[in-house]
């Protein structure tokens, strides 16, 4: 009985994390070659330099403070949705999460090698890995899924028909 009343909230989470994920793999190799763009300047390099070197332990530190910077900014837009700028504070949240995702996508790249010296960490993220890659198999066999990407080639054949003539 208990399995039939979790069901639903099981589907629910998954479809939410399946989302949340899709967005963070959407955006999180594109994201991180824009943050390269800015990384070219000659302060950030040298700071590239300086988190390539952090031992594990401090790696993992740098990869906490995104989420620890974006949280006043999160408290900021509920903040600005209370006072009724609804649109506006959902705008500063999708910003920062964009933000948020270039940034750790770049530290990420760089400090990985150091993060999975930390056996712990290797664990955590192969069970990641794992884990995601069976909820986007699961949401890309979904019809949903098969129907979207049907579309989307439908409109790329259309608007290639269109702009060849």
């Amino acid at each position: 009985m208990l399995k039939l009343l979790l069901a639903p909230l099981r589907w629910i989470f998954r479809v939410v994390f399946a989302l949340l994920i899709l967005f963070e793999e959407w955006g999180w190799e594109p994201l991180r070659r824009a943050f390269a763009l800015f990384a070219r300047l000659p302060v950030i390099r040298q700071i590239e330099a300086l988190l390539k070197r952090l031992p594990p332990r401090w790696a993992f530190v740098v990869l906490l403070l995104p989420s620890l910077l974006i949280l006043p900014v999160k408290l900021a837009a509920l903040w600005l949705v209370a006072q009724g700028r609804v649109v506006l504070g959902v705008g500063v949240v999708v910003l920062a999460k964009v933000v948020g995702t270039a940034l750790l996508a770049w530290l990420f790249q760089l400090i990985q090698p150091a993060l999975m010296q930390l056996p712990w960490f290797a664990r955590l993220h192969a069970r990641w890995t794992a884990w995601k890659a069976e909820l986007l198999a699961w949401i890309r066999a979904s019809a949903v899924w098969r129907t979207a990407r049907a579309m989307k080639t439908a409109v790329r054949r259309a608007w290639r028909r269109l702009r060849g003539r």
